[in-house]
């Protein structure tokens, strides 16, 4: 799985991470749904700080299609509403 973490980079994450990945993702969507705002910012450092330590970043010049795009780790409650998608940030769920 190809993810892009906004303003730093893609990284290539094994397959084997996906599970941790949707669970946390889970995790952070139902932080917001119940309006827990200082949970879901250790909730998304986490969810980030696994993709940078399982995944492999890929060059700034490859052109590789993202399956899922994480944001920043200063990213609002209202900007992450905004980015998450039916099935939340990380597909497959």
């Amino acid at each position: 799985m190809i993810v892009r973490i906004m303003g730093e980079g893609q990284f290539e994450v094994p397959s084997e991470s996906v599970a941790k990945l949707n669970e946390i993702d889970s995790r952070l969507e139902t932080s917001l749904e119940e309006g827990r705002r200082e949970d879901f910012r250790a909730i998304l450092a986490e969810l980030v700080a696994l993709v940078r330590a399982d995944g492999e970043r890929l060059p700034e010049e490859s052109l590789e299609a993202s399956d899922a795009v994480l944001p920043s780790e200063d990213t609002t409650a209202e900007e992450l509403r905004r980015l998450l998608k039916e099935e939340g940030l990380i597909p497959g769920r």
